[in-house]
């Protein structure tokens, strides 16, 4: 029989583990909300003696840069340590900055709490979508995703309602506790990730190929045991695919250089910019300082404010759930395209009604108009530009290279992360309505990059899109019918199947001659 882990094996176990991967996620998702709702609480101006718009920004995003090291850092532990153990190292990290973060009294101290946050975040993230998308199966590896991406929502809006609630406690309760809150998520990595398995791809490629067997009839389910022929098939594609990749080592040197494996280099710059994508649509505006720009750009007051936004919080979520029904359905070429055109539509409104209010227009009815274009984006980005930049990097990596090429990714995703937060505050004070112009352009700059550039991975094994860019595609790849049909190719289906042939070739021909061995010893 195959291991049980968890109490679960099958789908069951796949379920459990895109619960361990989805905490990590609402980590993330809580994250963006609470530290703009702590930043426009008057006992905390006071503590930290009423910082200035910019300094306010630095202190928000400076959680980013520890986010960047920490996934940065990923590219030479994620391999070494698998990805449990990477994640509970990351979750441990989180709750020693949460805990900095809510016994700050000075503006240094509550930088080294969001840095060292920053640091574990960064590490988790760069690890669950690589964790996840190698332990599910190529039909059900968009929609845990976006259940991932859910749960992030689901993060940003308990942080959104708790520090609503929290608003009316007594003095520096009322932000100490929502930054205290997080250690509570790592607890819950701790009563899940010791008792789930590591990737199966990852242990094959470390050498320890009866855990892989293991994991791979855990997975499997339907009382599949190490010994099944499904699971030896799983096994020696996923093998033929890194003997292939392991002819030769690489240097980082050699791979920047193009002279990896086949894509390599281009296979990881699709997907740090794809993750690039998910943070210049400007996003991070919202999540991170929507009650400020209800308070500041709108003239809303403060608890109107952090209602508009905790209910903009729900709005955003129930269509990240929504995206479920979409993501396998239409592809992630379609579903990024629709959803960036959306998102630049909802920019372009607010910035003219913004627009027309700084030029004397009815501030009452263009202020309904730019709250009710907020909404909007939330819903247009959490059915698309949410979660394909997500699953994108962990896809489109070559099997060798993917936990280096989502580290790479999540790098980038918090740089850009960085950028977006820091500029924001300065940008609303100095811009006015200009400043929303720039996220329209940035939106709809999306549809031709992705048309052009990026192949489909929805309907793919992992392995597929190793074989694709073994064909040496062109870098355009629009017109190239294999790389953009949502439907498997058919000429991976029959590589698959020469696969399987051949080991059964392989164990007849075994059995043949150890009959022959056997009967001559006896003569």
């Amino acid at each position: 029989m195959a291991r049980k882990y968890l109490g679960g094996s099958g789908e069951r176990l796949t379920v459990w583990i895109s619960i361990a991967a989805s905490t990590v996620l609402i980590f993330y998702g809580y994250d963006q909300g609470v530290f703009g709702n702590v930043i426009i609480s008057e006992d905390f101006l006071q503590t930290f003696g009423h910082p200035s718009a910019n300094m306010k920004g630095v202190m928000t995003s400076i959680y980013n840069i520890g986010c960047f090291i920490g996934a940065m850092s990923t590219i030479w532990t994620g391999d070494i340590l698998g990805r449990p153990r990477q994640i509970i190292l990351g979750s441990t990290i989180i709750a020693i900055g949460a805990v900095i973060q809510a016994a700050s009294y000075g503006v240094a101290q509550m930088m080294v709490g969001r840095i060292v946050a920053g640091l574990g975040t960064g590490m988790n993230t760069a690890t669950a979508g690589v964790w996840q998308a190698e332990t599910s199966k190529m039909r059900s590896r968009g929609k845990l995703v976006i259940i991932q991406m859910a749960n992030c929502i689901t993060g940003f809006s308990i942080s959104n309602w708790l520090t609503l609630a929290f608003s009316f406690a007594p003095k520096d309760v009322a932000w100490r506790f929502p930054l205290a809150f997080q250690i509570f998520f790592t607890f819950c990595i701790y009563a899940l990730c010791p008792f789930l398995p590591d990737s199966p791809r990852l242990l094959i490629r470390k050498g320890r190929y009866d855990e892989a067997y293991e994991v791979l009839a855990a997975l499997e389910g339907h009382g599949a045991t190490p010994e099944s022929p499904s699971v030896h098939a799983q096994f020696n594609i996923i093998k033929d695919i890194l003997d292939r990749e392991h002819v030769n080592t690489y240097t980082w040197w050699e791979l920047l250089t193009g002279k990896g494996p086949s894509g390599v280099l281009r296979r990881m710059i699709l997907g740090a910019w794809m993750q690039a994508m998910n943070q210049i649509s400007g996003i991070n505006v919202t999540s991170y300082y929507m009650s400020y720009i209800f308070i500041n750009a709108l003239g809303i007051s403060e608890l109107l404010s952090r209602i508009l936004a905790a209910a903009g919080s729900v709005d955003y979520l129930v269509f990240a759930c929504l995206a479920y029904f979409v993501i396998e359905r239409y592809g992630r070429r379609r579903v990024m395209m629709v959803s960036a055109a959306a998102c630049s539509f909802c920019w372009i409104m607010i910035s003219i009604a913004l627009g027309v209010t700084e030029h004397g227009g009815d501030s009452y009815k263009l202020g309904i108009v730019a709250v009710s274009f907020f909404f909007v984006f939330f819903a247009s980005f959490g059915m698309g530009v949410l979660g394909v930049p997500w699953l994108y990097p962990t896809e489109i990596n070559a099997l060798e290279m993917r936990t280096k090429g989502a580290s790479l990714a999540m790098a980038t995703n918090w740089i850009c992360n960085y950028a977006v937060v820091q500029v924001t505050l300065p940008g609303i004070d100095n811009l006015g309505y200009k400043f929303w112009i720039i996220w329209a352009v940035i939106c709809f700059a999306f549809i031709p990059i992705t048309y052009l550039f990026y192949p489909e991975t929805a309907n793919r094994t992992l392995e597929d899109i190793d074989r694709f860019f073994e064909t040496k595609p062109g870098i355009f790849v629009f017109r190239n019918k294999v790389a953009v049909q949502l439907q498997r190719p058919i000429e991976y289906i029959e590589a698959d199947e020469r696969v399987a042939r051949a080991e059964e070739e392989a164990k007849v021909d075994g059995s043949v001659k150890s009959h022959y061995i056997e009967t001559k010893e006896a003569v």
